[in-house]
């Protein structure tokens, strides 16, 4: 399916291997799994033989090291990949997002050459990786954590739950924040890798939910979990960095996800308000429903900009906060705007499952929510143009 076209301004030029990594992808996607899209929704799962198609293609390691069996490249290709995957299945996207901006850059950043040399190889050929920072009581507010680490001799015992985890049912590989030292507050927050068959680790409650359905998100207990303190990723209290530095790439992901969703679903709206007849003539011929499609259509093109400029002020080791925030914002909206407008002018069919509108209008309504609330998105740019400290 061809999208609108407007990918001609400047700042949306691509290189040649962003290009073919989009065209890749998208071919990926439409072929193998877009047959699977309404069955994955249905059961709630992605089939393990999907997951192993994109550590194939290398998009469970995009900017893993080559030397480390990567793909070895970097942050802006990780954001297409995520933009073209969930133009057909964004629960499919955001297995991709979680492992490439969250797991593998927080690695890279924060790990040990002995880290590195143990958990990247994994993560690029078969482990998936899933970041365990949200607890029952610790959402918007998440250094008020209740998991606790103790020091005991040569290890750490981990005890607490986790909620809200994102691939946690298909994860072998964990990053999990714990307090070691909770008088200290959000700096007493150390940052453990955990590997899924470690004594004391176990997953718990599935949700069921609205959206992003064949993603899995799960409760984890750690009941006198043991890990090494060789497996501590950066320094002991340096949790809470770990956190702010990986969830403000993971929020250019989201926007990546969400760009990508709502150019699926302005797809379907432009295609089928082409073919329906009403009245003697198409949809698309009546200047309410054209000018409505222009409003979406513009606000997708300014959605993706701001996604796109994040991304390359990531790449370019410039300031980045603010735009990322400004990016997942703007795009949860735009989002959730869009995909209202395609079931709408859908009609009676855009409001059924026969139709893959009104799984992208559920889709939608998690990008206002996970990895930092819009309120929280306003918050953080308000501070930034008020310079008011954290």
């Amino acid at each position: 399916m061809s999208d609108v076209n407007l990918h001609n301004l400047p700042l949306t030029n691509l290189s040649e291997e962003e290009q073919l990594l989009k065209a890749t992808v998208r071919s990926f996607a439409e072929k193998e799994i877009s047959p699977l899209v309404r069955e994955m929704d249905e059961s709630a799962s992605i089939p393990r033989s999907l997951i192993d198609q994109l550590f194939s293609l290398g998009l469970m390691g995009i900017e893993v090291p080559e030397h480390y069996g990567g793909s070895n490249g970097y942050f802006f290709l990780s954001i297409l990949a995520v933009e073209e995957l969930a133009r057909v299945d964004p629960a499919v996207a955001v297995v991709v997002d979680v492992q490439n901006t969250l797991v593998v850059n927080a690695i890279k950043r924060w790990g040990s050459e002995d880290i590195q040399k143990y958990f990247l190889p994994l993560l690029a050929s078969k482990a998936v990786g899933a970041y365990a920072l949200s607890e029952a009581g610790s959402g918007s507010d998440a250094f008020s954590l209740s998991s606790r680490a103790t020091r005991d001799g040569d290890t750490y015992v981990l005890t607490g739950q986790k909620t809200w985890i994102t691939n946690a049912l298909e994860a072998e590989i964990f990053i999990i924040f714990a307090n070691e030292n909770p008088e200290a507050g959000h700096r007493g927050i150390t940052a453990f890798l955990v590997e899924r068959s470690t004594p004391g680790f176990s997953i718990g409650k599935k949700e069921d939910k609205l959206g992003i359905r064949a993603s899995s998100t799960c409760e984890i207990v750690l009941d006198d979990c043991r890990v090494s303190p060789l497996n501590v990723l950066g320094k002991p209290g340096e949790g809470y960095k770990v956190a702010i530095e990986t969830l403000n790439e993971g929020r250019i992901g989201i926007a990546a996800q969400m760009v990508g969703l709502t150019q699926g679903a302005l797809n379907h709206a432009l295609l089928y308000v082409q073919e329906r007849q009403q009245f003697g003539k198409s949809l698309s011929d009546f200047q309410a429903v054209q000018f409505q499609l222009a409003q979406a259509a513009t606000e997708l093109n300014a959605a993706r900009l701001m996604t796109y400029n994040a991304a390359r002020l990531h790449d370019t080791n410039k300031v980045f906060l603010t735009e990322a925030a400004m990016a997942k914002l703007f795009t949860s909206q735009v989002a959730e705007r869009v995909t209202s407008l395609a079931v709408q002018l859908l009609g009676g069919v855009g409001y059924t499952k026969d139709y893959p509108v009104e799984k992208l209008y559920r889709d939608a309504k998690i990008g206002q929510i996970y990895e930092g609330t819009s309120n929280l998105q306003l918050q953080t740019i308000a501070k930034q143009l008020l310079k008011i400290s954290p």
